[in-house]
């Protein structure tokens, strides 16, 4: 069963990482596939030749999210392209970690942009489109320290947390026009970025965790496949937690 067939989805900071676990994931279920980064990678061209292969649809667009008219001018060439936008996942995201006693301005203003107000962005610039469609799901990609905070992550965790107020926001708004908004929350997923941190920290962390093992990005992926798909039909404003126990 294909469930994403004839749909289109857009995913954001999708060059690697989970968002490229969720572009692969919604690729398997016949997905139109858009990906937006602000750098291609290697492991984007190789996904992109495979997928194409088989007669897949997929297209790389560079942008900068955390820009308004960036945003919307690369909805605009999406739709010009394929015409429709039924899937958005705002997956794009940084870190700047710090303590707020050592965290500077930019800090602060690069996070808050990058992760939150992008998301604002690209949900304003696909809104007209799924009006008119009256379909579309908005996933947003938070996390369990916008649930929780963290130590040294206030910027990180205030992104993160306003990003699942947004959230149930607009699906309060937009619920009349069947447009589902929901948020996923990941703990502690191994990609490159968790890669770095020391053995003794990562083990640490693990121990943390009921189910005794970091994510992987396909953990995160199949519940975004399920938010994007007819299977939660009935789902809206809601924050699914994919941590492994860490946040019960």
């Amino acid at each position: 069963m294909k469930l994403l067939e004839n749909k289109v989805a857009v995913i954001t900071g999708a060059a690697r990482g989970i968002g490229l676990a969720i572009a692969k994931k919604f690729a398997e279920n016949s997905a139109k596939i858009v990906i937006t980064d602000i750098a291609f990678a290697d492991e984007t061209e190789n996904f992109i030749e495979e997928y194409s292969k088989v007669g897949g649809v997929v297209k790389f667009y560079k942008s900068d999210v955390s820009s308004f008219e960036g945003s919307l001018k690369v909805v605009e060439n999406i739709l010009g392209d394929f015409g429709q936008i039924d899937i958005l996942v705002n997956n794009a995201g940084i870190t700047r970690d710090a303590l707020l006693m050592r965290m500077d301005e930019s800090q602060w203003d690069s996070v808050l942009s990058v992760n939150l107000k992008s998301v604002y962005n690209m949900t304003k610039s696909v809104l007209k489109t799924m009006m008119k469609q009256r379909n579309g799901s908005i996933i947003n990609m938070s996390s369990v320290v916008g649930v929780s905070g963290n130590a040294g992550q206030s910027n990180y965790s205030a992104s993160k947390a306003g990003m699942i107020g947004f959230t149930k926001s607009i699906a309060i708004e937009l619920g009349s026009r069947n447009i589902r908004a929901n948020a996923i929350a990941p703990g502690f997923i191994e990609t490159k970025m968790t890669e770095k941190l020391p053995e003794d920290a990562r083990n640490e962390w693990i121990k943390s965790i009921p189910l005794r093992r970091g994510g992987q990005p396909d953990d995160v992926a199949n519940v975004a496949l399920f938010l994007a798909s007819d299977l939660s039909a009935y789902v809206s404003g809601q924050v699914i937690n994919v941590c492994g126990g860490m946040n019960t």
